[in-house]
């Protein structure tokens, strides 16, 4: 019922997801990720607890492939559930069960997983694929949206379209960038609408914000000002209306 990548950048260490199916609130469901551990999308008939506790075990020194055996072990239903995922070393798995609707499948490289199910067709993750490693000169954050852009192009869920989602995480235990657009037309649309506002608005403020090893720093006087602005005064981005 859903396409979604996870990834990771060899340059920034920074690890995410980019999700979107055709029910409300992907972002609620679907998304997890941990600075220095890892990304993953727990999705079909979806078990958040796959993705928590892969995590953990992550966390705890096991790679991607064995955290992913453990907890598929560990649910009766895997044969329902989809889930990829992608480690702090640019290790990647994923699992699509039999009794997921199809289409459904995954695809894996170095620093990502793409998959998804209830789709149109495979056509689907091979535009995700191809968008990711085709741009890798650019920021994790663009390279998860253009993949997720490829997606829909390319077909994405058969049922239509209503919420996306894209989570980066950093250094820190909060994320860099986490976008939702939960009940929309087109909400991969939306998504870049709302990455190139956030892009101005938002991840300057985010930059400055305090750190684990320290106060962070204060935002620079044009940020100041810019937020000193009604929202509608402020710039939006190059697809900002």
């Amino acid at each position: 019922m859903t396409f979604s990548i996870v990834a990771h950048c060899p340059r920034s260490g920074q690890v995410g997801v980019a999700v979107s199916t055709a029910v409300p609130a992907v972002g609620a469901m679907c998304p997890f990720g941990r600075a220095g551990v890892g990304a993953v999308s727990t999705q079909s008939w979806v078990n958040p607890y796959l993705a928590i506790r892969a995590l953990d075990l992550m966390a705890s020194g096991l790679s991607v492939a064995v955290a992913l055996d453990c907890v598929l072990q560990s649910d009766d239903a895997r044969q329902l559930r989809q889930i990829g995922l992608v480690d702090a070393n640019g290790q990647s798995a994923a699992w699509s069960g039999e009794d997921c609707t199809p289409w459904a499948g995954d695809l894996q490289g170095p620093s990502y997983s793409v998959q998804g199910n209830m789709l149109v067709s495979g056509a689907t993750l091979h535009a995700m694929q191809s968008a990711f490693t085709g741009s890798t000169h650019l920021e994790l954050a663009e390279r998860l949206m253009l993949a997720l852009e490829a997606g829909q192009l390319a077909g994405g869920d058969k049922r239509g379209r209503q919420s996306a989602c894209l989570k980066v995480y950093g250094k820190e235990d909060y994320p860099a960038w986490d976008l939702r657009v939960d009940e929309h037309h087109d909400p991969v649309v939306e998504l870049r609408r709302v990455f190139e506002v956030a892009r101005v608005q938002l991840i300057p403020f985010v930059q400055g914000m305090p750190t684990r090893s320290g106060a962070g720093l204060p935002a620079p006087d044009e940020v100041v000002q810019m937020l000193a602005l009604a929202p509608e005064m402020r710039p939006r981005g190059r697809l900002g209306k």
